[in-house]
């Protein structure tokens, strides 16, 4: 029998496909991803990632929840489940949240695979391509990428050591007529500051006055190590109908787990659900499962105040040799929690241009520049603390100064 003919088209026939749409190729990547990637080698030190201790995750505990959630039903576990979560995870949120002084049931809340993705939803549901987004200048680089791809006009409102300026967002509301605001309150990235009370109260009843969402994104707030406690944006007048309060377990349980939460106004949530069962049904069912037993079976405040401990001691240990590390004349900020110092440099320095040194004497670290909206600037750089011990820490020092002095 003859072999099948098989059917060619000449070069000359073949069309290209069809361009990528427009926002995939508006936005770039992540410089901070891609920095990762070249840290990863043996033997580089990095202050470059704000990844949690793995020494410190509960891996027994945690051990126990999954067998726990299994015990219970396996077959639950391994099932599809509902888009806004397992009813027990999300109940364990809101008394959590209560317990921090921001009363929430469990119909309040919306379980996420990770805090990144519940603003990715709350971008797709909240913003049009030509709307405007406010954020702090600078800010949390992936908050920049999702509106990006989300075709928004990001504005920056000008911050100073605390924060944003309330008395600038005043004028940049009045002016640019905004959908809502991004911040990250409480120790921000990159910077590590906390706004202050009086400000937020002044930012919620701007946004009251003024007719404006906002997007409260707190994945450091339990990572405190002096100072007092600072009530969350969404917990001020003005702010309760208006604002969706972001949290996550990945700074205090595990980033692996891929597990954050949603706190919103009823109609906001419900968009949010909405835009989730586009995005991917539910976030895992036995990951839910396991956290949800692991909440009930362990004290998580008192793992997070060992996980606080260990932190406090990265963080002193990188501010007591920054001075020895970083060329004369440079300045930098004490964080009262969270992963990251904030520091520029002299004037005439360039961070990146000292990244590409230092990483040839295997330390890293990330410059500031990509977290600006507008024009950057190129003396800043961000040192998280809490993946090394001291004794590497003090260690990455060394080789920052011997890179700086190079």
């Amino acid at each position: 029998m003859p072999a099948a003919a098989v059917a060619t088209v000449s070069d000359s026939a073949v069309a290209p496909p069809p361009a990528l749409a427009s926002r995939a190729t508006s936005v770039g990547g992540s410089p901070v991803r891609e920095i990762l990637a070249l840290t990863e080698r043996p033997g580089v030190i990095s202050f470059a990632g704000g990844l949690p201790a793995p020494e410190l995750f509960d891996t027994e505990g945690l051990r126990a929840a999954y067998d726990a959630a299994f015990a219970a039903s396996a077959r639950r576990a391994l099932q599809y489940s509902t888009t806004e979560g397992a009813p027990e995870l999300r109940e364990a949120v809101a008394r959590r949240a209560t317990a921090r002084g921001l009363p929430a049931g469990a119909d309040d809340v919306l379980v996420t695979t990770g805090s990144q993705q519940a603003l990715t939803l709350l971008t797709t549901t909240l913003v049009e391509p030509g709307d405007v987004v406010l954020v702090e200048n600078p800010t949390y680089l992936a908050a920049l990428q999702c509106f990006g791809m989300a075709g928004a006009r990001v504005v920056a409102v000008p911050c100073d050591a605390q924060g944003l300026i309330p008395e600038a967002l005043e004028e940049i509301v009045a002016r640019d007529r905004p959908k809502l605001l991004y911040t990250v309150p409480t120790f921000q990235n990159p910077t590590g500051r906390t706004l202050p009370g009086a400000r937020r109260a002044a930012v919620a009843e701007i946004a009251a006055r003024r007719g404006l969402w906002l997007i409260e994104d707190d994945p450091y707030g339990e990572l405190r190590y002096e100072g007092a406690e600072v009530p969350w944006l969404a917990a001020h007048p003005g702010a309760e109908d208006r604002t969706a309060l972001l949290g996550s377990f990945s700074k205090i349980m595990a980033p692996g787990l891929r597990l954050g939460w949603l706190r919103a106004p009823a109609a906001l949530r419900r968009a949010a659900v909405v835009a989730k069962q586009a995005a991917d049904l539910h976030t895992s069912t036995v990951d839910q499962l396991a956290a949800a037993h692991y909440l009930a079976a362990v004290d998580l405040d008192a793992h997070v105040a060992t996980v606080r401990t260990a932190y406090r001691a990265r963080r002193d240990a990188l501010l007591a040799g920054l001075a020895e590390a970083l060329p004369a004349g440079s300045a930098w900020n004490r964080p009262e929690g969270g992963m990251f110092v904030w520091a520029r440099l002299p004037e005439g320095h360039d961070a990146t241009a000292l990244l590409e040194t230092a990483l040839t004497h295997d330390v890293a670290f990330v410059p500031g520049s990509p977290f600006f909206t507008g024009a950057p600037d190129p003396r800043t750089l961000r040192l998280s603390f809490t993946t090394h011990t001291p004794e590497e820490i003090t260690e990455g020092l060394a080789r920052l100064g011997r890179a700086a002095r190079a």
